[in-house]
């Protein structure tokens, strides 16, 4: 490799680790906003301003300011996929998402997860679009199944775990806010896979 060769490579890690920190940044200037004082009540210039950055290198990162919701409900959603590719093959594919869920779960603050289910909710735009990435979700998880399950045959069994799991932490999430964080997370997904291996 060439002087010029690792010159290039460092210079490409030190743009990526930027690009990151000032993602990291404007999500974090977003959330506390939108915690203080209302979704619908920020702007996207003030969100630009505490973060420390002009209006448009915010769409550089962001298409909108209901994109930094979203990122939040996607990065977990990442980490899910990620969890269900490292995982050891179970004997069902519902088993191996489930498992994955809980894990992921237990290392999500439960006031984190409140604070951003009820800005969703307070937003119809971003309820909106939030339903999209449900879909999203749902692809990415049979993806990561069919890798683990490669089996055509199995390919129903993969989209049908995919979407349950999916309805099982909407659900989940749902409940931890009416409860007002009364009980874990991980419990709760527990007791809604527990329900749906019964039977409904």
């Amino acid at each position: 490799m060439t002087t010029r060769q690792t010159g290039r490579m460092q210079t490409e890690g030190l743009r990526e680790r930027k690009r990151r920190e000032t993602l990291q940044r404007i999500t974090a200037a977003g959330m506390q906003l939108f915690i203080r004082q209302g979704y619908d009540n920020t702007t996207l210039d003030e969100i630009a301003e505490a973060a420390g950055i002009s209006r448009r290198t915010f769409f550089y990162y962001f298409k909108s300011k209901d994109e930094i919701l979203l990122s939040m409900q996607r990065l977990n959603s990442d980490k899910l996929t990620v969890a269900v590719r490292g995982a050891p093959k179970a004997a069902r594919p519902l088993e191996t998402i489930r498992d994955a869920v809980i894990r992921v779960s237990e290392a999500i603050p439960a006031k984190e997860m409140i604070g951003i289910h009820r800005l969703m909710k307070s937003s119809a735009a971003v309820q909106a679009r939030k339903h999209v990435t449900y879909v999203e979700n749902e692809n990415a998880l049979v993806d990561a199944l069919r890798e683990k399950f490669p089996d055509p045959k199995q390919e129903t069994a993969l989209r049908l775990a995919a979407m349950m799991s999916v309805g099982a932490m909407r659900l989940a999430v749902e409940t931890l806010d009416a409860e007002n964080g009364k009980r874990p997370l991980p419990d709760i997904l527990r007791e809604i896979f527990a329900t749906m291996d019964k039977g409904i």
